[in-house]
């Protein structure tokens, strides 16, 4: 990468290399053009934004808007008229409505209800790895990476075991559409389904509630009056908590895996201090973590960053990734290192009242994930190294994750 115009251009049509290594792009665009003006395959007038305290500023700028139905030309563009069924939950929202609908959620996602989904989570961690062959190559993935936070998220939602590979299959068709005719038809179907889905499962939970989250937003829904959640809010959000309870948290463990095994040295760190494993994690989400930009801003008015005007209605792009390897920010921010100080500031979560409210069920998962893997398979390593890794191709940087992560869990001596 040798040329800001030659980082843009990379930036803006997700090349296979851009996605395979976006780092180097964002290294040039931190020095050359923090502020990036972009002309995406959507279309719409971006700005790239990928210095840490610009990009933690813009998180919580209110002159950002996240209420996508205020640039609804853009958003049109971008998702279709099926998306907005789907997307009238807190994550597109502004205050009032945002505090309003992060409110109910609370009420019902209570830290107390999150670990009291340990237990849970160890025991699926174990029956994962029980079906697992240890001595061939298999794709940890699909075996392992995605399955555990699905079978959480279902569970605490109250989705019935014999509807959550559909759900993983919907939301993956969701997340992976490009802009072309026929993907985007593959998206409206899923949509169109995800949201029959929830709409059915709400009914039945309305009629038989039961002690899961679902059925309690369904009371909050139902007790609190004028202040409540509408019905179409209920099943954006119900979406939402699914959609971003698993997701994210599938790719994390993934590259959580395959740096660990990557780097052998700091995962005999981890294995030699368990108190390690915490900081570890929030030194993988400040590495390479699942959720490489924040989901679209626009701006209400013209706003300036690093001497760069953003004009107002133009859409704004937060790159995480690149604000967490910002040295002015991280000492030695290429550098994995598990003992690192200050690790927890990263902006894998985002910053201010859009902060990720399913953080801590996040880190518990990935925490226990690699405990469970470890401690099993303490020789566990990657079956193909020579290869290197393949990453997912996407239409624009929304997740960071691995197309395939193969490994043998025990290897022959």
């Amino acid at each position: 990468m040798t040329t800001t115009e030659e980082a843009v251009a990379a930036a803006e049509r997700c090349t296979p290399e851009y996605r395979s290594d976006p780092y180097p792009v964002y290294a040039h665009l931190r020095e050359a053009a923090p502020v990036c003006p972009m002309r995406p395959p959507h279309g719409n007038e971006t700005y790239l934004i990928t210095r840490y305290e610009d990009a933690k500023a813009a998180l919580a700028d209110p002159r950002l808007s996240k209420d996508m139905y205020g640039a609804i030309d853009a958003y049109r563009r971008i998702f279709g008229d099926s998306s907005m069924a789907l997307d009238d939950n807190m994550l597109n929202a502004d205050p009032p409505k945002h505090t309003r609908l992060r409110r109910m959620v609370n009420s019902a996602f209570t830290p107390r209800r999150v670990q009291s989904l340990r237990p849970r989570i160890e025991t699926v961690a174990a029956e994962l790895l029980d079906a697992c062959p240890t001595r061939e190559p298999l794709d940890l993935l699909p075996a392992f990476a995605f399955p555990l936070p699905i079978v959480v998220i279902c569970e605490l939602l109250g989705v019935p075991p014999e509807d959550r590979s559909r759900m993983q299959h919907l939301s993956t068709t969701v997340a992976q559409t490009g802009f072309d005719p026929e993907s985007k038809r593959a998206q409206q179907q899923a949509e169109s389904d995800l949201h029959a889905f929830f709409t059915e499962l709400i009914t039945a939970k309305r009629a038989r509630p039961g002690d899961d989250l679902l059925s309690a937003l369904i009371a909050v829904r139902d007790n609190d009056g004028d202040g409540g959640l509408t019905e179409t809010e209920l099943v954006s959000t119900a979406f939402l908590l699914m959609f971003a309870g698993h997701k994210t948290t599938a790719y994390l463990i993934g590259n959580a895996v395959h740096h660990l095994l990557s780097q052998p040295a700091q995962l005999r760190l981890v294995r030699d201090d368990p108190e390690l494993l915490g900081p570890a994690v929030d030194e993988l989400l400040r590495y390479d973590g699942s959720v490489e930009s924040a989901t679209f801003r626009y701006a209400t008015e013209d706003v300036e960053y690093s001497g760069t005007r953003i004009p107002k209605g133009a859409l704004v792009q937060i790159a995480l990734n690149s604000a967490n390897r910002d040295p002015r920010k991280f000492d030695r921010p290429d550098e994995f290192d598990v003992t690192r100080k200050g690790a927890g500031a990263h902006l894998g979560f985002g910053h201010g009242g859009h902060y990720c409210l399913g953080a801590p069920l996040a880190k518990l998962e990935t925490e226990l994930a690699l405990t469970a893997l470890f401690d099993r398979f303490p020789r566990a390593a990657l079956a193909r190294p020579e290869d290197g890794p393949r990453w997912m191709q996407v239409p624009f940087p929304a997740f960071r994750g691995l197309a395939e992560l193969p490994v043998v869990l025990d290897p022959a001596d």
